[in-house]
């Protein structure tokens, strides 16, 4: 799961293009994410939060050319979580 530092939140929204997406506050969105993955959880399955911040994000995104969407957050949670797995190297 993607998942944020309450000390990151308000640079993120800074930098973030699609930062509407997200609560204003941090508090509100910690609600519902761990509602998420309490959820997640009780369905049998495994979290692994990947915090997303504003150093190693934007790093990323230009390493692989992407935008820092949603869609972006989300490629690099699975990218980490897949090499937590697996031992693999990012």
């Amino acid at each position: 799961m993607v998942w944020y530092k309450q000390e990151d939140w308000k640079q993120l929204r800074r930098i973030l293009p699609d930062s509407y997406l997200l609560p204003k506050k941090y508090k509100d969105w910690l609600a519902r994410a761990e509602e998420k993955e309490r959820q997640v959880r009780d369905s049998g399955s495994v979290v692994i939060k990947v915090f997303i911040d504003p150093i190693t994000f934007p790093a990323w995104c230009r390493k692989k050319g992407r935008e820092m969407d949603a869609e972006s957050r989300t490629m690099m949670a699975i990218e980490v979580a897949t090499t937590r797995q697996f031992g693999e190297r990012v």
